[in-house]
């Protein structure tokens, strides 16, 4: 959908709109073109932006409808007002006659699975991968627990920019229990976000493999991406969001049932982690592992499980997790 976009399919027919004022066209189109991917969606069509035109692929309804919307929401940045999702949704709401989009992205018709982000494309390396990424998509509350190095929370935090870029969730927000391993949090220097930051690093890398610098800090600055300890979520409604808890074996089940409550209206979570990795004190039980029995019947909700063989990191991860294992045993 971006400027350079090309490979238009040869049997849908186009339409063409061009707006004369560049500004409006930016507010039209958003912030990485959101609204426009969120018409694509909604609708079922392709629009791909060349300067100040925009061109149209699909079948005569779909085009239609994009085309009436599109004029609209023109309209009111021409009155002096914004276009948010809220207003997208409005505009396509009037029109009786809009296609239903597909019920699924195209990664789910047999092709290869793949997440777009902003500074490149990821693809699940193994078939748990596979299935895990499309779990991330299908359901509103996902879970991937397994060893370390498989990529439970890296494909996490993909699909969540994905999502966002796209226009489907307004924020980010991703989380994980601020439990000690062997050094405690009050003896680390400088106040409390220079105490919380180090638990919360692996978070960023990952955002920072999938935006650019510039910009997650930005999203970061204006709260559309927020990295935050699992205590700081209590008593908030997370709606219109993806949310990812990593490292969840290190809550507690009063943590965890916190945490899955705050599932607002349109949104995500993702819950990662890996049982053989619990800093818990002894004797507290894991918040994962009572989520797992309790939560597995439950429609929407899914479960995904990783070996030593969906490692991706060093092949001597693999081996280092394989050894543990048997020893375990």
């Amino acid at each position: 959908m971006a400027d350079d976009a090309v490979g238009l399919a040869p049997d849908l027919e186009e339409s063409f709109l061009e707006f004369p004022d560049n500004r409006l066209m930016v507010d039209l189109c958003g912030e990485f073109d959101r609204n426009l991917s969120h018409i694509e969606t909604k609708v079922g069509v392709q629009i791909v932006r060349r300067g100040n035109q925009l061109i149209l692929v699909g079948d005569a309804d779909a085009r239609k409808t994009a085309l009436d919307a599109l004029n609209a929401l023109y309209a009111r940045l021409e009155q002096g007002k914004s276009v948010a999702k809220a207003d997208i949704e409005a505009v396509l709401r009037m029109s009786p006659d809009a296609p239903k989009p597909p019920k699924q992205p195209d990664m789910f018709g047999g092709g290869a699975v793949e997440i777009r982000t902003r500074k490149k494309t990821i693809e699940p390396r193994t078939d748990a991968q596979k299935e895990y990424v499309k779990a991330l998509f299908k359901n509103d509350l996902s879970f991937g627990i397994g060893p370390a190095g498989t990529g439970k929370t890296y494909l996490a935090v993909a699909v969540g920019v994905n999502l966002y870029i796209n226009g489907l969730v307004d924020r980010i927000i991703l989380s994980r229990p601020a439990v000690e391993a062997g050094e405690k949090l009050g003896y680390l220097p400088g106040d409390m976000k220079d105490k919380v930051d180090p638990y919360m690093q692996p978070l960023y890398d990952a955002l920072n493999d999938f935006l650019p610098a510039k910009q997650a800090a930005k999203l970061i600055e204006e709260k559309k991406i927020e990295i935050a300890p699992l205590a700081f979520m209590r008593g908030r409604t997370l709606s219109n969001a993806f949310v990812v808890l990593d490292e969840a074996q290190n809550a507690t089940t009063m943590q965890m049932k916190m945490f899955l409550t705050r599932l607002g209206e349109g949104s995500r979570m993702v819950i990662t982690g890996d049982r053989t990795q619990v800093d818990l004190p002894r004797g507290v039980q894991s918040g994962l592992a009572d989520a797992e029995r309790l939560l597995k019947t439950i429609p929407r909700i899914s479960f995904s499980y990783f070996t030593a063989k969906d490692v991706v990191r060093h092949p001597l991860v693999a081996a280092i997790i394989e050894a543990y294992d048997k020893d375990d045993k």
